[in-house]
């Protein structure tokens, strides 16, 4: 029959990527922004870390010893972009709010920024709640994950006219306490709050990505324009 003449001509093609993708999807581990696609295109899929905020890991740690670690994938679509989050060895029971920020407070090998004065366009993105014990997340799976869809990869950016802020791209991701007292007993005042939650009442940083060391730009920006001083992103 035709189907089955379809069938066994598209096998050997769907292998052939199969073997291509795997390797690939294994490289999402890496601390660097790891990118996939095919050459002279924009990457169809992008993965890199997040890291810590210093200042407060230990509010973060559970317990057992294991450093609190965070790993995004962001998919290309056609309309928008898919993007998923998991957290991993995070303290039971923590929430905290999404950002895609203009800039991020660490230089590309994990020092302070000296240059550094505030996170610049903040765009909220959404909440993330770390389960307790034996809680599994909206999906029926354990541990944190968050899953957003929305314009991502190279052109999310905003804009206000009534304080001349020109189109500004916020090509880094973090994320903030959103309880206060969670990291008080890592030094934070909580009298004074940062504004990175709905009631703008929110604790202090706990995770954010880093600039790529040659082009300054977050891990969003997939496709930069290295022919200009500073690098832009190529829409």
């Amino acid at each position: 029959m035709l189907i089955d003449r379809l069938r066994t001509a598209l096998r050997p093609r769907a292998l052939a990527l199969a073997v291509l993708v795997l390797p690939a999807v294994a490289l999402f581990g890496g601390a660097a922004a790891q990118h996939i696609a095919a050459a002279g295109a924009a990457p169809e899929i992008v993965a890199f870390d997040l890291f810590p905020n210093p200042k407060t890991l230990a509010c973060l740690t559970a317990g057992g010893g294991k450093t609190p670690s965070v790993h995004a994938i962001v998919r290309r679509g056609k309309l928008n972009d898919t993007l998923a989050l998991t957290l991993r060895n995070f303290k039971p029971g923590l929430d905290f709010d999404l950002f895609t920020v203009q800039r991020s407070n660490q230089l590309a090998d994990g020092s302070a920024d000296p240059a550094f004065k505030n996170f610049g366009l903040a765009w909220y993105q959404s909440d993330i709640h770390v389960p307790q014990q034996n809680e599994r997340d909206d999906d029926g799976r354990d541990g944190a994950t968050v899953t957003i869809r929305t314009i991502l990869l190279d052109q999310i950016f905003g804009f206000d006219p009534d304080v001349s802020l020109a189109p500004t791209n916020t090509f880094q991701l973090g994320f903030w306490f959103n309880n206060p007292a969670d990291a008080a007993p890592c030094g934070f005042d909580v009298t004074k709050p940062t504004p990175f939650n709905g009631e703008h009442k929110a604790g202090p940083l706990a995770f954010i990505t880093r600039p790529n060391a040659v082009t300054g730009l977050g891990p969003l920006c997939s496709n930069p324009d290295t022919s200009k001083s500073p690098a832009t992103c190529n829409p």
